[in-house]
């Protein structure tokens, strides 16, 4: 926890910071589920707003998976804007509600899910005009994850990042970047998924 706590400071400071672990996003305000007890971005969401670090937060949940804790936590909040973009009929099946929430289709295809995403993040970054994003970065987008269902390609899988980094560079927003899920079952997929995030991030802020 305090692991993304200290990632959300460096970023303040360095523009960009990864938590290795994290993306615990199914822990709600009293609730833990789905191998999280505790939901570090928003613990550290949380903590920046109290030390008047940050007015305006962006949570972005890539997941494959609803960050159905973390839309729990802030349902209503006014600083805190929680995005999730996933697969409609995946865990978690009983929904809460995000600010924004896309339930996705399995047989969407890469162009598509691109396309949605490049349009809604372009909108919320004109509406919400944050001082910090938090990234939740899980892989299991891709067509190789036993849970995932979206059947989609490594190299849209590097797109998503893209846009999601690019965007925050662009605009120089700081950005925490937790790595959430990821269950193919080849293990060198999930690490190869989570090692171009780190490279996309390395190219584009010069690192």
């Amino acid at each position: 926890m305090d692991g993304t706590i200290q990632a959300a400071a460096y970023a303040l400071k360095y523009g960009v910071a990864f938590t290795i672990a994290g993306g615990t996003h199914h822990a709600g305000h009293d609730f833990g589920e789905g191998f999280c007890l505790m939901n570090d971005q928003a613990t550290a969401a949380g903590y920046l707003l109290q030390q008047k670090l940050a007015n305006r937060i962006l949570i972005i949940d890539l997941d494959v998976h609803q960050g159905n804790g973390t839309a729990h936590i802030f349902e209503g909040h006014q600083q805190v804007f929680t995005f999730s973009m996933h697969g409609e009929k995946n865990y978690p099946f009983i929904k809460q509600r995000s600010h924004l929430d896309i339930g996705l289709a399995e047989n969407i295809t890469d162009k598509e899910y691109l396309e949605i995403l490049d349009e809604n993040l372009r909108d919320l970054f004109e509406r919400i005009r944050p001082d910090l994003v938090f990234y939740q970065a899980g892989v299991d987008i891709l067509g190789t994850d036993k849970l995932g269902k979206l059947n989609l390609s490594p190299a849209t899988c590097a797109r998503r990042d893209e846009l999601v980094l690019g965007l925050c560079h662009q605009q120089h927003i700081p950005v925490q970047v937790s790595m959430g899920g990821g269950y193919s079952p080849q293990i060198k997929d999930i690490v190869n998924a989570h090692c171009q995030t780190f490279k996309i991030a390395i190219d584009l802020y010069n690192l």
